[in-house]
């Protein structure tokens, strides 16, 4: 049933507060307000109710405000993209809050579909609930599964029965193979075989079709990656320092953070104001990939750049993480890759252009190489960088080149004694 006139408005109201919450501006407020108002109206007109809309609902509503704007001013909007993302703010701050997930799982439009929403959502509770794994690669299963699905459908898998064969496997492989690194197609594969896995245990496929495949072969510590200089890392911290805004002084705690302890990004944007515990000079860092928690001692370093970010650049907010986007919406970062621009952005500024990957992970793999060179033993390095065996610390350092130079033999000199 729509929604009444006065629903309506204790709705708007509703949207209001929320958006001054997370420290949206006044005009800001009015204008996303103003196009969740001419929503709200839409769907009066046409008999919908809120909590059965739909995306189509959405876009059949820009439709219509493109007419509109068309007989205003007798032409199309010069940027689309920006235009629609204008007019559609509001209303998906509204549905956001109003009729949360939004947006919706798709409707199935055939019984291939119905049958792989309904995997999927059981594969990841078999992850979740059987194999313990942490959110964040349960994603990563999930969005390869998706895209397998997708694919075998596509094929004409439209039946609510899986009639997989190992020939289909090696085809989506070799489609999957196009394009990215043989580690890439490694984890792939590893992905699509705990799927095939799961669909046996389940009773979907009578065959195990993951013993079948064959995976690529990777050579231990084949691939080298990245790592920053120490002359580098300060170079960026210095240059990031010099930064008095918010955003300046934000970046160079996170900055801190990755270098002086060496944290995934996702450890960082989940860092909480309660994590912090100052009369004890303590962080306390929680690993979702093991599902963990390791207390640090907080460096002076590292104190002085989140004292001076919590006092003079984090915007008031209700959120409890420690970093904050410095644009509406005031809340933490969505997730840990969010950080990746960040740092390439300071790294540019720098003037330090490392060769391969120039994530947050460089800073991390520069930490393990320095407790290395450092004679830290290999079981502290792990427990400091939140492993749960020693041999994922190893990928690390492979590159550690100032310690196999002592270790160099000297070539022998051509023409002298053996």
């Amino acid at each position: 049933m729509p929604l009444s006139f006065s629903q309506q408005l204790r709705l708007l109201d509703d949207l209001r507060r929320r958006l001054q919450a997370v420290g949206y501006c006044a005009q800001s407020i009015e204008h996303l307000c103003s196009n969740a108002h001419g929503f709200l109206q839409y769907l009066r007109e046409r008999g919908i109710a809120l909590d059965a809309v739909q995306p189509a609902n959405v876009a059949m509503f820009m439709r219509r405000q493109l007419q509109d704007y068309r007989d205003r001013h007798g032409r199309r909007p010069n940027n689309r993209k920006a235009w629609r993302t204008w007019c559609t703010d509001g209303v998906v701050q509204l549905l956001r809050f109003s009729r949360p997930p939004w947006p919706p799982a798709p409707l199935p439009r055939n019984r291939g579909e119905a049958l792989a929403q309904t995997l999927c959502r059981d594969y990841r509770r078999w992850l979740a609930d059987c194999r313990g794994l942490a959110a964040s690669t349960i994603d990563g299963h999930l969005e390869e599964t998706q895209r397998f699905l997708t694919w075998y459908i596509r094929q004409g898998g439209q039946d609510d029965r899986l009639q997989m064969s190992v020939r289909q496997i090696d085809q989506y492989l070799q489609l999957r193979s196009a394009g990215i690194r043989r580690t890439t197609l490694k984890l792939v594969s590893l992905r699509l075989a705990s799927f095939l896995r799961f669909l046996h245990r389940a009773g979907h496929l009578s065959v195990d079709l993951s013993r079948s495949m064959i995976h690529p072969t990777l050579y231990e510590f084949e691939n080298i990656p990245s790592i920053l200089k120490p002359q580098e890392i300060v170079q960026i911290l210095k240059t990031t320092r010099r930064d008095r805004s918010a955003c300046g002084r934000r970046d160079f705690a996170i900055l801190t953070l990755l270098a002086r302890y060496g944290l995934r990004a996702g450890e960082i944007v989940r860092l909480a104001l309660d994590d912090i515990d100052w009369r004890a000079n303590a962080l306390v860092i929680r690993h979702a990939k093991v599902r963990g928690t390791t207390v640090l001692p907080l460096l002076p370093a590292v104190g002085e750049a989140l004292l001076a970010y919590l006092q003079s650049g984090r915007p008031k907010t209700t959120a409890r993480e420690v970093f904050i986007r410095t644009s509406a919406p005031r809340k933490g970062f969505s997730r840990g890759s969010s950080l990746h621009a960040l740092v390439r952005r300071r790294m540019a500024a720098a003037g330090v252009r490392p060769t391969g990957k120039r994530g947050p992970h460089l800073f991390r793999h520069a930490h393990a190489v320095g407790l290395l060179r450092a004679a830290v033993p290999m079981k502290t390095i792990s427990d400091l960088l939140g492993h749960r065996a020693s041999r994922s610390t190893a990928v690390y350092l492979k590159l550690d080149s100032e310690e196999l130079r002592t270790v160099a033999l000297p070539l022998p000199i051509a023409g002298g004694a053996p």
